[in-house]
C-alpha cells in the first residue's frame, strides 16, 4: 500500500504513465524537466508459454494483480508521491478490453481521488512518438513504420498529433506472421524472436517464398498468403531444413517491408523514417533499414530495445506532447478495443 506525504506539486510537469493493452503492464514517469525518470514492465511471456499465446481472461487477471505493486515499486525507485504527479496519461486503447480496463481503472481511481488531470491515449500513437524518448530522436514530419505483433502500417506524421495511415496490411500483422511461422517451426511462444535466431543458422535463398502485393508500388501489406506458403513447404520437410525455413521467410517479410518504405519516400518525398513496435527490433531490419537510409540519404530512427515492445514510457511521453503542446483532446474517456488511428478525434 503507498503512503502518501502531502506537499506541494512540482512547479515542472510530471506525468503518469499506465500501459496495460495486451500482455505487458507498464509504469512509467516522465518529467517536463528531466525527461524519463524511470519505468517498469512486468512482462507475462512466462505466463503464456505453456499455452502458446495470450489468454485474454488471465492476461487481465495478472495485470490486476501486479499493476499496483509495481506502482508502489516506481514511486519507491524514483522517490516520488502521487501527488507529485500533476497528469496521468493511460492507454485506452487498442487492445484488450479486459486488460485496458484495469489500467483505465488505476488511472481513473487516482485521478478521482487526488484531482490529478487524466488524458486516454491511443496506443499506435505511443509507438508513433517513441523517438522523442531518444537523445538523439527524430521529430515531425516524418514516415513511420509500424510493425507489431497487432499492427503492421506505414504512417505519415507530418506533425505531433496529425497522423495518416498511406499503407497497413490488409490481414497478418507482420510480427503475427512471424509468430504464426514460430509455432509451425515448433518454437516456444513467443515464436517471433526465436524465428529470427534459427535464422541466422539458414540459407535465406534456399526457398522463394511469396512476396505479396508488390506489382504496382501499393503501399499495403498481405502476410497470410506467406504464411500458407511456409506451412506448405514444411509438409515435404525434416527439422534440419527449419533455419532454411526461418532465414527465407524472414527474407521475404523484410524485403517487403523495406521495399514499401522506400516507395512511400518516393511518394510522399519525406525524408525520415521511424521504425517502432516489436518488430523493430528485428537486428536484420534494423540493418536493412540503415542500409537503405545510407543509400538514399534518409534520417532514421527506431527506438531501443527497451521501447521496441509494450511500455508506459511511450504513453508517458505522448501524454506530456498531447499536454505540452495543448493538442485536441481525444473524444473518449472509455477503454476501447478498436481504435484506429483515423478515429483520434471522432
Amino acid at each position: 500500500m503507498c503512503i502518501l506525504r502531502i506537499n506541494i506539486k512540482e512547479s515542472t510537469m510530471l506525468v503518469l504513465g499506465i500501459e496495460s493493452s495486451c500482455d505487458e503492464t507498464g509504469l512509467a514517469l516522465y518529467s517536463e524537466h528531466d525527461g524519463l525518470i524511470a519505468h517498469l514492465v512486468n512482462s507475462q511471456i512466462d505466463l503464456f508459454t505453456e499455452y502458446g499465446g495470450v489468454i485474454p481472461e488471465i492476461a487481465a487477471r495478472d495485470h490486476s494483480v501486479k499493476i499496483i505493486e509495481i506502482l508502489k515499486t516506481l514511486l519507491d525507485k524514483t522517490g516520488k508521491n502521487l501527488n507529485d504527479i500533476s497528469l496521468i496519461a493511460y492507454t485506452a486503447g487498442p487492445g484488450l478490453i479486459g486488460s485496458l480496463m484495469v489500467g483505465e481503472t488505476v488511472a481513473k481511481t487516482i485521478s478521482e481521488v487526488l484531482k490529478i488531470e487524466l488524458l486516454p491515449i491511443n496506443h499506435l500513437e505511443g509507438h508513433i512518438l517513441t523517438p522523442g524518448l531518444e537523445k538523439d530522436g527524430l521529430k515531425p514530419p516524418y514516415l513511420c513504420l509500424l510493425v507489431s505483433g497487432g499492427h503492421t502500417q506505414i504512417i505519415r506524421c507530418d506533425d505531433y498529433g496529425d497522423y495518416e495511415i498511406i499503407g497497413e496490411t490488409v490481414d497478418d500483422a507482420c510480427g503475427e506472421a512471424f509468430d504464426k511461422v514460430g509455432k509451425l517451426l515448433n518454437l516456444e511462444y513467443p515464436g517471433g524472436p526465436k524465428v529470427s535466431k534459427l535464422a541466422e543458422k539458414g540459407d535465406k535463398n534456399k526457398f522463394s517464398f511469396p512476396r505479396a502485393m508488390m506489382k504496382d508500388k501499393n503501399l499495403n501489406f498481405s502476410f497470410s498468403g506467406l504464411k500458407t506458403a511456409v506451412l506448405y513447404a514444411l509438409e515435404d520437410l525434416s527439422e534440419g531444413d527449419y533455419p532454411d525455413v526461418a532465414a527465407s521467410f524472414q527474407e521475404a517479410v523484410i524485403e517487403v517491408l523495406t521495399t514499401k518504405l522506400s516507395w512511400a519516400v518516393e511518394e510522399t518525398g519525406i525524408k525520415k523514417l521511424v521504425c517502432s513496435g516489436g518488430v523493430a527490433s528485428n537486428q536484420l531490419l534494423r540493418d536493412r533499414l540503415k542500409a537503405l537510409a545510407e543509400e538514399q540519404d534518409l534520417q532514421l530512427s527506431y527506438p531501443s530495445m527497451e521501447f521496441c515492445t509494450d511500455n508506459a514510457a511511450m504513453i508517458a511521453y505522448a501524454g506530456y506532447i498531447r499536454k505540452k503542446l495543448k493538442l485536441k483532446t481525444y473524444q473518449t474517456n472509455f477503454a476501447r478495443p478498436r481504435w484506429p488511428l483515423g478515429e483520434l478525434y471522432d
